[in-house]
């Protein structure tokens, strides 16, 4: 081969596989959290899966992507293994979309409509309308959409590109005692195309190889089924380094992939060259083209998939003797999984649900410090002591994972997601830290044997449950996601305001009139200032759900609570008066 010929053949291979990277990730950014919600809707009904796989990896153009992305599931406790079965195999489907397109360059014909299918005609064209859109467009949506369409264009052009590279192959002696070999040893052929695609981690990109190497007419029909068949097990290399780091139940879902492709290719070597012997089949030493390569890889996918959809149970009793349990817990921080880092609105999703359980166990520890303020129980105490350490760690791992996040590409809806979910988490854990707060109190109201007047006990009973309420709908308005609900939040922190302010003058003239002693008084006064403090950190939070919602990027949060604190609505004014009437009220009246 001539030099221009080799470079030529460099430029086009790397076209090709940058084309299919930017494709990939520009749909994935497309569908966003998407992806996940739908893999989460998944039940027990495999064919169910199967559809869902196949359309999923279909969508984002990577099988590797999909598969990943379920074995992160499946490490995290959202997916079971059975669920992730069929997931695997549509996966197996979906991918081979990618050929079926670059079968275009199969087309011939002097008709206008046809020279312009021809991917060294619109793969240029397309290529400059979405680097048009990607320079001009502000928009991350519209940018996306442009990056679909210079990937695309890459792909077709870099195709083009190798097919020009590797046309001299076909008159080289060697090149076609090679592909001589491979027809004659499908073992040789197998091994070509498990090594290939393992090395550049993509069926897609390694079947368009062979396409790109189908134009110089020496590659057959025999030649081709081995190496076709040896991609499919190539590809699994990537969920099995995925799989790497991963509980034992997460690994088992690699296996099944491993094993699924592993399977049909056994079955389809062993038919294929039964037939072949037996009969032989007129087109097997036949020159193959795109179309067929494509139309092959399809058919053992979707083949396979109905041989093995009915043994799905097999396969998992597969997995599971090969790697028995060992114990594995998961928790919730396994939901923190790298492997979602390709996909940032995924990795945001599973930050959320972190956080969740993050809020759940800060609302926990301030339930069991009232208790405890009521009766004093050691194991209790160690019990919330614990579950703070547990907040601590969470904390750090959620500021960790979302560094990893923003260094990835992101629009401007994740980055503003990214933003207040930094935010979030310090409220949280501000919370469990203020709980922990009224828990020594309660711990030294035990030891020093301190009590209360009945009259201040009373009060404190109207602010804990005060609290609790904010506590509460904070927390729903967040998991929810709701404006609505994060409106009702500030008028009862207006409300606690008020009530530590009257409940503060009542024990002072306790104090003053000899009702209440000094160190009581003290510690009365703390526990107030602590109920007051979580009372605005779920304003902040109900602020942060209200300010993502936003559309306006000049939101300004102070002004926002400015406009509520004077009354300005009507929604305000109502529930301030509901929780005056509910909490204040009855504080007022000495109830």
């Amino acid at each position: 081969m001539e030099l221009t010929n080799i470079l030529g053949l460099a430029a086009g291979l790397g076209m090709f596989l940058y084309g299919m990277q930017i494709l990939s990730n520009a749909l994935q950014a497309l569908a966003g959290s998407r992806l996940e919600r739908t893999l989460e809707k998944l039940t027990n009904n495999r064919l169910k899966g199967l559809f869902l796989g196949t359309a999923i990896t279909a969508l984002i153009q990577s099988s590797s992507a999909t598969t990943v992305m379920v074995v992160g599931f499946v490490n995290a406790g959202l997916l079971k293994l059975s669920q992730s079965v069929g997931v695997i195999m549509g996966a197996n489907i979906g991918t081979t979309v990618t050929a079926q397109i670059l079968r275009l360059g199969d087309l011939n014909g002097t008709n206008l409509l046809l020279t312009l299918l021809k991917p060294s005609s619109f793969g240029p064209i397309i290529i400059l309308i979405g680097a048009a859109i990607n320079l001009f467009s502000k928009d991350k949506k519209r940018q996306n959409i442009g990056s679909i369409l210079l990937g695309l264009g890459l792909l077709f052009f870099g195709m083009y590109n190798m097919e020009q590279g590797l046309s001299p192959l076909g008159q080289m002696p060697e090149f076609q005692q090679m592909m001589l070999s491979l027809s004659a040893n499908p073992l040789l052929g197998l091994l070509v195309g498990i090594l290939v695609t393992a090395l550049i981690q993509s069926s897609s990109a390694s079947i368009g190889i062979l396409q790109a190497l189908s134009a110089t007419g020496l590659i057959t029909f025999g030649s081709a089924v081995p190496i076709i068949l040896g991609q499919n097990i190539g590809t699994c290399i990537t969920v099995i380094l995925a799989g790497i780091g991963a509980n034992r139940t997460a690994k088992k879902a690699g296996l099944i992939h491993l094993s699924f492709n592993v399977i049909g290719t056994t079955l389809w070597l062993i038919g294929i060259y039964s037939v072949n012997a037996l009969v032989g089949l007129p087109f097997w030493n036949e020159a193959i083209n795109r179309g067929t390569i494509a139309d092959f890889h399809t058919l053992f996918n979707v083949s396979t998939t109905l041989v093995l959809l009915p043994f799905s149970s097999l396969l998992l009793k597969l997995a599971n003797a090969l790697l028995r349990e060992k114990g594995d817990k998961t928790d919730k921080l396994s939901l923190l999984d790298d492997r979602f880092l390709s996909a940032p609105a995924v990795a945001i999703e599973q930050c959320n649900k972190v956080i969740v359980d993050m809020g759940a166990s800060a609302i926990q520890n301030y339930n069991d410090a009232c208790a405890l303020l009521q009766k004093f129980d050691s194991k209790l105490f160690k019990k919330l002591n614990e579950r703070e350490e547990s907040l601590d760690k969470t904390e750090s791992a959620l500021n960790n994972y979302l560094v990893k996040v923003t260094s990835r590409n992101l629009s401007d809806t994740e980055n503003k997601t990214t933003s207040e979910i930094l935010h979030t988490i310090n409220d949280f854990e501000r919370i469990g830290d203020y709980s922990v707060n009224l828990a020594e109190a309660a711990e030294e109201l035990a030891n020093r044997e301190i009590h209360f007047s009945d009259s201040a006990k009373s009060e404190l009973r109207r602010m804990v449950d005060a609290v609790s309420e904010i506590l509460s709908v904070t927390m729903e308005a967040y998991s929810q996601n709701s404006t609505e609900i994060a409106s009702h939040v500030e008028p009862l922190e207006e409300v606690i305001d008020l009530i530590k302010e009257t409940l503060k003058t009542k024990h002072i003239d306790r104090l003053q009139n000899g009702r209440c002693s000094i160190n009581s008084g003290l510690i009365f006064l703390e526990l107030l200032n602590n109920f007051e403090r979580i009372a605005d950190h779920c304003s902040n939070i109900a602020v942060y759900v209200i300010q993502l919602h936003a559309n306006s990027s000049r939101f300004d949060p102070h002004e926002h609570l400015r406009e509520m604190h004077e009354g300005t609505t009507e929604e305000y004014k109502l529930y301030y008066k509901y929780y005056m009437d509910k909490y204040y009220a009855p504080i007022e009246q000495g109830l």
